[in-house]
Order: C-alpha cells, then structure tokens, then sequence
C-alpha cells in the first residue's frame, strides 16, 4: 500500500516493515481512534512526555534528578505526567520510606520499547536542527501575520 492510499483514508494492516503495511482481514481508516498509530500517540504525544521518557531512557533517577534535567517543565506537570505514566505501566516509581521522601522512577519493559521510537525522533531532530529552525521561524511569522 503506498504512503498516498493511508492518506485517503484506509489501511488494512497494523505491522509496519519499512513504509509498507502488511494486510490483515479487518479495515481500519487511518484516522480512526483505533487505528495503532493513533493509539499509541495519544500516550506519548505531548509537550514533555518524550523529553520524559528520553530522560529516563538513561536509567533509574530521582524526582529531583529529572526536574533538573527538563528545566522549563514545572513541579506539578512533572509530578502529573509522572503519575499517569506510571498509571499506564510505562513507569515503575519507587518510594522510600525516608526522611526526606526520596522517589525513584524508571521505564518498565514497556517504557523501554516506547523510548526506541522517541530515540529515533530525537537523533532526527539532531541531525535536522537547520530544517526544525526554517519551519519554527516560518510558524512563528505565519503567527504574528495572522
């Protein structure tokens, strides 16, 4: 199935080799909320999720570890995210009974096959940091145009 067929509208398959999909019986529309992709955005797909997940890629690390780490994040998005990744499996916390509270997070087997795609975006971006810069700059006077 070529790039221009999902972009109509359908794709019958969900495992990807290369760009080509391979078929299975069901039809599913590409923008369909069950669609894999779609899916599997909606939980990772915001402002600081894959700078968290990237961050943690590293191993186990401190609440205070990471907030040092990801500057412009705040406190309680950090303590928000946190949560609901945990909640979603994609991050085991650890709490010890000391004082002061000391919590440790890490990605679970899950988090870890989650981070390979991230990794990936984020050695792009590296590799693109011109072409990012031409499109922000573009957005950005597109925004004060408007």
């Amino acid at each position: 199935m070529s790039l221009s067929q999902i972009h109509e509208g359908a794709c019958r398959g969900y495992q990807m080799t290369s760009i080509s999909f391979l078929v299975t019986e069901e039809l599913h529309p590409v923008y369909d909320a069950s669609y894999p992709a779609r899916r599997v955005l909606d939980l990772i797909a915001d402002k600081w999720t894959p700078i968290i997940l990237y961050c943690l890629s590293g191993g186990t690390r401190r609440f205070s570890e990471l907030h040092h780490q990801i500057p412009d994040i705040s406190k309680k998005m950090l303590i928000q995210i946190l949560r609901r990744l945990e909640g979603d499996g994609i991050v085991h916390r650890k709490v010890y009974a000391v004082v002061p509270p000391k919590t440790e997070y890490k990605l679970t087997d899950l988090g870890r096959r989650m981070h390979e795609p991230i990794a990936l975006i984020c050695e792009w971006a590296v590799e693109h940091t011109d072409e990012i810069d031409t499109v922000l700059r573009h957005r950005a006077a597109n925004r004060k145009a408007t």
